[in-house]
């Protein structure tokens, strides 16, 4: 899920009737076309722009249905890092070279990187989505649950129609708004979106340079650090302090390195750096630079972001990581229990979800740590049983 840019040209109205949601569709519809109009936007476009609208029980499924996100780094990874996909990134990169050559030159950012969103995003353009784009918008921002990030989608979504570039009934896309090749919502496409094929439009569905030079531009706006790395993997010491690792500890390459931290290929960038272990101290390990910090602002599910990240790394001639031999992952209701025990100690888990985020592993490392166990901030069963 896209955390979207605040396009202030069309979000200064409404404060109040932004955070409206739920009562009949109906009456949430009237009550977004006269918000709309409260916005400058002229009677005839916004009753053509929501003439068909309809809510979607097929976004609403797709919505509350993401347990992929529980899946522990090294299940998620292999399920989306296939050699064929590899492979796929390989033939790509070479196909649309002077792309990725003008976006190292103009953003900074590695081709591994922008491969890798767009084989997870859409197999590289093949697989964009069919949800209706308009209904899905507006369905998700009369749902109660996240009306703030979606309900200015809506009104971008119209700005783009006004300009001729976006189709209440036609265009289509992701199951939560998302368009095109890399999937940007609405404010990103007005924010960001890039003739990259020089023909005087910005189609992200239909033209891959276009799709590529938008997600550039959008990580660029995000804070992305030219020419930087954003993921390294490395063996560990066996006597390293794990209180230390953790995306919520920082320390830099040399000091790192200091502590016995080896790159697997390459040399450590003396950059601003945490060790990352997404399945504990026994399994995978890696250095997050800054630039990784970026991808969150693209998808904030901690296991979607590593592998993304891993696999802009392989794209990049990485091999293959060490996959260890980690401590069993919990299973989702146990990883639920878990959070449930973690909050009842007063700590912020952001919700029970069975979903093994950053602020639940930073509740397991405190935990571990007061109760003598190795702080690696992975959930065990040990840990489970402890509390």
């Amino acid at each position: 899920m896209r955390i979207p840019l605040t396009l202030a040209a069309i979000c200064l109205a409404g404060s109040v009737s932004a955070q409206q949601c739920g009562g009949t569709f109906s009456s949430f519809v009237n009550d977004m076309k006269s918000e709309a109009m409260s916005r400058g936007f002229d009677a005839n476009t916004v009753n053509n722009f929501f003439a068909n609208v309809s809510q979607s029980d097929a976004v609403l499924r797709a919505d509350r249905a993401q347990g992929v996100f529980q899946k522990d780094f090294i299940e998620f990874s292999r399920n989306l890092i296939s050699q064929n996909r590899v492979n796929n990134a390989a033939t790509y990169g070479q196909r649309y070279a002077a792309t990725f050559d003008r976006i190292e030159r103009e953003y900074g950012i590695s081709k591994g990187v922008l491969l890798a969103f767009w084989a997870f995003e859409t197999d590289f353009g093949q697989v964009q989505g069919n949800f209706n784009t308009l209904n899905a918008l507006v369905t998700l921002a009369h749902d109660c649950r996240r009306p703030e990030l979606f309900r200015p989608q809506v009104f971008a979504a119209l700005e783009l129609y006004r300009r001729g570039d976006f189709s209440p009934t036609n265009t289509t896309g992701a199951w939560a708004g998302e368009i095109g090749q890399v999937q940007m919502l609405p404010e990103d496409i007005i924010a960001n979106g890039r003739d990259g094929d020089g023909d005087g439009h910005v189609d992200l569905k239909g033209s891959p340079e276009d799709a590529l030079m938008s997600g550039a531009s959008m990580l660029s706006s995000l804070g992305w650090r030219p020419n930087e790395p954003w993921l390294q993997e490395v063996t560990l010491p066996s006597n390293l302090d794990w209180s230390l690792t953790g995306l919520n500890h920082e320390m830099s390459g040399a000091e790192w390195a200091s502590l016995g931290v080896q790159p697997r290929t390459g040399q450590i960038a003396n950059l601003p750096a945490s060790v990352l272990l997404p399945m504990g101290r026994n399994g995978p390990a890696f250095l997050a630079y800054p630039n990784f910090h970026v991808y969150f602002e693209w998808n904030k599910s901690m296991v979607y972001v590593t592998t993304a990240a891993y696999f802009g790394t392989r794209i990049m001639g990485a091999p293959a990581y060490n996959a260890g031999n980690p401590t069993p992952a919990l299973s989702g209701e146990e990883v639920m229990s878990l959070q449930r025990k973690l909050q009842a100690r007063g700590h912020d888990v952001g919700g029970v979800d069975g979903i093994v985020g950053e602020m639940t592993r930073e509740a397991v490392q405190t935990e571990q740590e007061r109760l003598g166990m190795p702080a690696d901030a992975w959930p065990t069963r040990e840990l489970l049983n402890s509390l």
